[in-house]
């Protein structure tokens, strides 16, 4: 007998990964997780908010509203995080809403076969998310979105251009014809590559945001976030936060993404089998000595690109 997750896993249409109804206090922590600055933050919730108290209420002539955002920026700055965060904090944003959101698989979109590939893009979009947005508010993940809208100026003639073509056109079809259906209807898009995302796709965004690596700042709000978080299992990990060196560690993270620096600190914590036996014991050192090591991986990582 399946249990109520894996009935609603299982019946799921094709091409969605996951449904939810917002607000979802867990979405939140996940906008609290991510360190950027509050300014971006503040102009990302803001346009998701207006997506749905303006869209409603002028016509398109005058703001041709799309109800499309788009994150971009290297893996690991927490993009799809945010993405989450932001639709719980839209659906806060409205009390007494009732907000889903959609988290799109677009692997599972794509095939092989002539044709196979728009067909279930537009199903997709015209029945799946059509239906999400007729009854009620509906915020739509569009994970790695260059793969259902790659730029078709720079596709090889090897890697069956004409389905991959139609599949494109298919979604920007699609997203005309909801912009004008549905103002109730929100879509986070995120790519790592932006430069392989059509362009067409990308005018239709009505707010393209950078999502940038962490400056000094912020490399030290995530390092200290994280032992904070571990201090809460293992009090003495908290007093590192305060020591003479954390700056100096702060200063060495530069470079590194937040998903990097966070994992950098478990490096720290396996530093030795003593360490990785009782993680308490961890040191300023440790994390020092981490960090540069990542960071000197990350480097050779950039030069054999």
């Amino acid at each position: 007998m399946r249990n109520k997750a894996t009935i609603e896993l299982d019946d799921l249409p094709k091409g969605i990964q996951r449904s939810r109804a917002l607000p979802d206090a867990r979405l939140g922590a996940l906008w609290d997780s991510i360190i950027l600055d509050e300014r971006l933050k503040s102009q990302l919730l803001s346009q998701a908010v207006l997506n749905f108290t303006l869209r409603g209420k002028v016509d398109r002539s005058v703001i041709p509203l799309h109800g499309v955002i788009l994150l971009v920026g290297p893996p690991g700055t927490g993009k799809t995080s945010l993405a989450r965060g932001l639709a719980h904090r839209t659906a806060e944003s409205f009390p007494g809403g009732t907000f889903r959101l959609l988290e799109v698989e677009p692997h599972t979109l794509t095939s092989s076969a002539m044709g196979k590939t728009q067909r279930a893009v537009s199903d997709l979009f015209s029945q799946s998310i059509a239906e999400a947005a007729m009854a009620g508010p509906t915020i739509v993940l569009l994970d790695e979105v260059e793969t259902l809208a790659a730029d078709r100026s720079k596709m090889s003639l090897e890697a069956n251009p004409i389905d991959i073509h139609r599949a494109t056109d298919a979604v920007l079809v699609q997203l005309d014809l909801l912009a004008d259906q549905h103002p109730n209807l929100l879509f986070v898009a995120t790519s790592n590559f932006p430069q392989a995302v059509d362009s067409a796709f990308t005018s239709r965004c009505d707010l393209v945001m950078p999502i940038p690596l962490p400056d000094r700042d912020a490399c030290s709000r995530i390092l200290k976030d994280c032992l904070t978080g571990l201090s809460r299992t293992y009090p003495a990990i908290g007093k590192l936060a305060s020591a003479p060196q954390f700056d100096r560690c702060a200063g060495e993270c530069v470079g590194l993404d937040g998903r990097a620096i966070r994992k950098m600190v478990a490096n720290a914590l396996a530093s030795s089998p003593q360490t990785a036996m009782n993680p308490g014991q961890v040191t300023i050192e440790d994390i020092f000595n981490a960090a540069r090591a990542a960071k000197a991986s990350r480097l050779a990582g950039g030069k054999e690109k």
